[in-house]
């Protein structure tokens, strides 16, 4: 009888605490990592060979919208999570919006909790919502096994998520204090961006140029501030998401310096696209906060590399292509297809073009994910007692991204036509394969829940 249901040999493996992929084969038995050794001579019930491929942590993605149930013509389940197992990514946590109803109460929870099990290819988790209108209702979501709760320091673009002012803001995090879970914000201050849209649009403007200069870097600033100041009068843990700038990553580094417990993310798009870029693509690159100069680009690189910016989520946030066609760029929704991508991205414009170790690109894109928001007891390294959560790259190989190679319901990206060094070849969910050589190969509805609390 096998002792190991899998085993995994030939590859480089990223162990933890480790600069570099080392030599190491893994055994694996009811999904879980069971034994990682130079060597494993037990029997196994089916062997992967992995020879001239690094073996990486799956991703965790921080950062997604899924859209389902209610808005499924956007994205869904099924099809957003098998773009993430083609990019790596083996676990997620959802965001409360653009869902209708948005995650804001228990139903909510569980009509969107119905789907993403019918459905997800990978892992999941979901953040609920912290809103004007659901205040009392945060206790419920807590005990229904959300991770954290979400708020809009802006207006969200979506009629049913509503922005949470200062008062609900405290309010909210002095609840999450009290429940020991994270509040994460989209950090832009709206009495800034709000009056700088209202001058814009009362001069008739239209452009991108006209949209980049109404969401301003100290817009930012701002808010970080604010929800810093915030969290230390509650004592909530805290998490800025899409950090655009290196003055929103030192403004979290202040706080942090003061005693806040926070932390925050970047994305792909605002490592890899510059405001020249939006220009050329237009919508496609639309999101807010907008994407930025080459210089503030550059400042985001440094502090990834150095640990400081500990994390990079996709913000995956499609839309169906008629969204992002209107002539005025204020009006187009804003949201970018990337959820497939980050991985490829990282490897190309991260460890290949400025030599940034696998492991601090590990650790940005998985590791610290799952310890920061609850999920680093199973989630987020390669480890004995941890789910088998894997992910195969052959670092040499190339390819272009192209629509149809994509996964999204809907295949637009701004990296169309770009071609990346560093392959994903297999995707291991729970030591199960679901994506291989370009080819979904899992069964819909093999992601479980990774509940919160």
């Amino acid at each position: 009888m096998a002792h190991f249901d899998v085993h995994l040999r030939g590859g480089l493996v990223l162990l933890p605490d480790q600069p570099e992929p080392v030599a190491a084969e893994i055994g694996i038995i009811a999904g879980q990592i069971a034994a990682i050794a130079p060597e494993l001579t037990d029997p196994a019930a089916a062997t992967l060979d992995a020879s001239g491929l690094v073996i990486l942590p799956g991703g965790v993605d921080a950062h997604v919208h899924f859209n389902e149930p209610g808005r499924s013509a956007w994205e869904g389940w099924a099809t957003g999570t098998r773009a993430l197992a083609a990019g790596g990514v083996t676990c997620c946590i959802e965001m409360p919006l653009n869902a209708s109803p948005p995650t804001l109460d228990a139903a909510s929870l569980h009509a969107k909790l119905a789907t993403a099990r019918a459905s997800a290819y990978v892992d999941f988790a979901l953040w609920g919502g912290l809103t004007p209108t659901n205040l009392d209702r945060l206790d419920e979501l807590a005990a229904g096994g959300v991770i954290g709760f979400k708020a809009f320091m802006c207006d969200s673009g979506i009629s049913d998520f509503q922005a949470a002012d200062e008062a609900t803001l405290h309010t909210g995090m002095r609840h999450a204090a009290r429940l020991g879970m994270p509040v994460a914000v989209h950090a832009e201050d709206e009495a800034i961006v709000s009056q700088l849209t209202a001058q814009a649009r009362a001069e008739g403007a239209t452009s991108i140029r006209a949209y980049l200069a109404s969401r301003p870097i100290h817009a930012e600033q701002e808010a970080i501030h604010t929800a810093a100041r915030l969290a230390q009068e509650t004592g909530c843990r805290l998490h800025v998401v899409h950090v655009s700038s290196g003055q929103g990553v030192q403004a979290v580094l202040a706080a942090q310096a003061r005693g806040v417990d926070i932390s925050c993310e970047t994305c792909p798009h605002y490592l890899v696209l510059t405001d020249a870029d939006v220009e050329q693509l237009g919508a496609l690159a639309k999101c807010a906060p907008p994407i930025r100069s080459a210089a503030v680009q550059a400042e985001l690189w440094a502090y990834l590399a150095d640990g400081r910016l500990p994390m990079v989520a996709s913000d995956h946030s499609p839309a169906p292509p008629d969204m992002k066609t209107a002539p005025d760029f204020f009006a187009v929704w804003g949201g970018i297809s990337g959820c497939q991508a980050t991985l490829p991205l990282l490897l190309d414009a991260g460890y290949h073009q400025r030599g940034i170790p696998l492991a601090t690109l590990a650790r940005a894109w998985a590791t610290y994910p799952a310890q920061r928001f609850g999920l680093g007891q199973r989630k987020g390294q390669i480890a004995i007692g941890y789910d088998a959560d894997l992910v195969l790259v052959d670092l040499a190989a190339q390819t272009t991204v192209q629509a149809s190679n994509l996964f999204y319901r809907h295949p637009h990206s701004p990296y169309l036509g770009r071609t990346l060094r560093g392959v994903v070849v297999q995707t291991l969910v729970r030591g199960v394969v679901v994506y291989q050589r370009g080819q979904i190969v899992g069964q819909g509805g093999w992601g479980v829940w990774v509940a919160g609390g």
